[in-house]
């Protein structure tokens, strides 16, 4: 499986791309960063946000697309640029029919390293020992990137199976609807209501 990692962000935009399946040997295929200027005006630099994106999604191809999910800082203005470069990675994952699933920050360090407390050091360190790089992708933007895509192939088909599971069991009858239970109107005769 292939997997495009996207930490996404108005300024840098991490991008990482990795293949393999869990419980084997995983190998990095790509990471980088999709830079905007920030003084430009935010349309604008979602717009390239969304080229720079479009251009890994064509060159390699994955399979899925995990990104961060966005969560609350104290500051909002951040939150927004975030959350504005997340909804552009999963529409670009979208518009080619690619399955995109979100992962939390700690969700991705705890699959990484075990802790979902880990720092970003501490992230680097386990993506460049797992990828088996000679070094840690820089910036911490685009190591991030490629633990959301290890996370991803580690624990995205148990959530695949888990969603599916739970898809099924909304469609179907549940048995307490088919099945009426004794004392229940269905089941008395004439006269025994009180």
């Amino acid at each position: 499986m292939r997997v495009l990692g996207v930490d996404p962000g108005l300024t840098r935009c991490g991008v990482g791309v990795v293949d393999g399946e869990a419980g084997r040997r995983l190998t990095m295929a790509g990471v980088g960063v999709v830079r905007t200027p920030a003084e430009a005006e935010i349309p604008d630099r979602l717009v390239l946000i969304e080229r720079g994106l479009e251009e890994w999604l064509e060159e390699l191809r994955p399979e899925a697309v995990a990104v961060e999910r966005v969560f609350s800082q104290h500051n909002v203005r951040t939150v927004m640029g975030t959350a504005q470069a997340s909804a552009v990675a999963m529409l670009c994952a979208a518009r080619r029919g690619l399955p995109v699933t979100l992962h939390t920050p700690s969700e991705v360090k705890a699959a990484v390293t075990g802790s979902g407390r880990a720092d970003k050091t501490q992230v680097g360190a386990m993506v460049t020992r797992l990828l088996g790089l000679s070094a840690a992708p820089k910036p911490a933007d685009a190591a991030d990137a490629l633990a959301l895509a290890v996370c991803h192939i580690w624990r995205g088909p148990a959530q695949n199976r888990l969603q599916q599971a739970l898809a099924a069991r909304l469609q179907a009858p549940s048995a307490r609807a088919r099945r009426p239970q004794s004392g229940s109107p269905q089941h008395r005769t004439k006269g025994t209501v009180r």
